[in-house]
C-alpha cells in the first residue's frame, strides 16, 4: 500500500516537498510506519540522531485528522501525518 506522509514542523526537513511516500504492507501498522521512517533516516542523513529523536517522539494522525496510536492498523491507501512536539520556551 502507498502512504503519503504528510511532514509538519520539525518533520519538514525530512524533505525538500511536504511530504514523503512510503510503501508498507496491508494491515502494517503506525508503529511499523514509524520504524520505516527511522530506516529512512538511517538510509538518508546518516543515521541523523535528531532526526530519529523526532520520529520516536511524534504523534501521527489519519486521513481524517484523528490523533492514532502506534497500534492503528492501516488498511488501505492513504495519508498519514506526522507531528512532532513542539518545543518552546
Amino acid at each position: 500500500m502507498k502512504i503519503k506522509l504528510e511532514l509538519f514542523g520539525a518533520s519538514r526537513d525530512l524533505s525538500d516537498k511536504d511530504f514523503l511516500e512510503f510503501y508498507i504492507e496491508e494491515k502494517n501498522s503506525i508503529k511499523d510506519l514509524r520504524k520505516k521512517i527511522i530506516n529512512y533516516v538511517e538510509n538518508n542523513f546518516k543515521g541523523n540522531e535528531n532526526f530519529k529523536k523526532i520520529i520516536e517522539t511524534s504523534a501521527f494522525c489519519s486521513e481524517d485528522n484523528n490523533i492514532v496510536s502506534d497500534a492503528y492498523r492501516i488498511t488501505k491507501d492513504q495519508r498519514i501525518g506526522i507531528i512532532p512536539p513542539i518545543g518552546g520556551g
